[in-house]
């Protein structure tokens, strides 16, 4: 396998399960040094996870890859400087940091929700993205010759669904730090983009994606016709995460199978 990260270390949040572990990986696999912060190293039950068994440290360790797994609750700007620091100690440097963690609030109209549903998505969304930029471009500014940042957000944070206002406005405003880090540091070489994904097979899915109406509707919502798989993100990851795409910068990349094309691919031509 061609290793693309060859030499290079990465630090991802929430990667002992879903998509963090399946970047984690797929970084590994390519030459990558991990740096795994999570609230807890197991996988979580019901999850897609490759190797549920093994937590993502062992699986990359069992595969020859080297890794690390650092408690971290992305909440507290404490803990995501000690998640960083853990791989400068273990490693010698950062070159690539990925804001993975997530919390999903929805189910309900705007005067349904609760203040601990905006506290929540804020706290993990908005603040756990906004201590992990501040510590890695710390980081890459002392290091010198750049370094590489990747949001997860999502395409909630490019267009309104209905019933899940403060997981969008959070989102919303993960895109737009993407997109101030890129304006501020790109004259330090430190690149910044982040992956949107749609629906994907995820825990946080588990429920919709075991629901044949549900599972319909997103395939009449997708226009290629299905589920996004946890593979998808991990290969746009990799891709940003390389010198492969070194001229990327700023870019908020819808990774939806057409979903945010919305109802114009109904319309008749004109």
């Amino acid at each position: 396998m061609s290793q693309r990260l060859s030499g290079k270390v990465a630090v991802i949040t929430a990667a002992s399960t879903g998509f963090g572990r399946g970047m984690a990986v797929l970084f590994a696999r390519h030459g990558a040094r991990v740096v795994i912060g999570d609230l807890k190293e197991e996988t979580t039950a019901g999850n897609f996870d490759e190797r549920p068994e093994l937590t993502t440290a062992a699986l990359i360790e069992q595969s020859g890859g080297d890794a690390t797994f650092v408690k971290c609750d992305v909440t507290r700007q404490s803990d995501v400087a000690a998640l960083v620091a853990a791989a400068i100690q273990r490693y010698g440097r950062l070159d690539i940091m990925v804001n993975n963690a997530g919390v999903y609030r929805g189910g309900a109209r705007i005067h349904e929700m609760t203040e601990d549903d905006v506290d929540a998505c804020w706290s993990v969304l908005v603040k756990g993205a906004w201590f992990g930029c501040q510590e890695a471009v710390k980081v890459f500014l002392e290091q010198g010759g750049g370094g590489n940042i990747i949001n997860i957000v999502s395409t909630a944070g490019l267009r309104a669904h209905e019933a899940q206002a403060p997981y969008n406005m959070a989102k919303a405003a993960q895109a737009m730090l993407t997109q101030c880090v890129a304006v501020e540091y790109a004259k330090h070489q430190i690149r910044a983009n982040a992956i949107c994904p749609t629906y994907v097979k995820t825990s946080m899915s588990r429920s919709a994606v075991d629901d044949p109406e549900f599972g319909d509707a997103v395939r009449k919502v997708v226009p290629l016709g299905r589920w996004g798989e946890i593979a998808d993100v991990a290969d746009l990851a990799l891709f940003l995460a390389s010198d492969e795409s070194r001229f990327i910068h700023g870019a908020l990349i819808p990774l939806d199978g057409g979903e945010t094309l919305g109802d114009l691919l109904h319309l008749p031509a004109s």
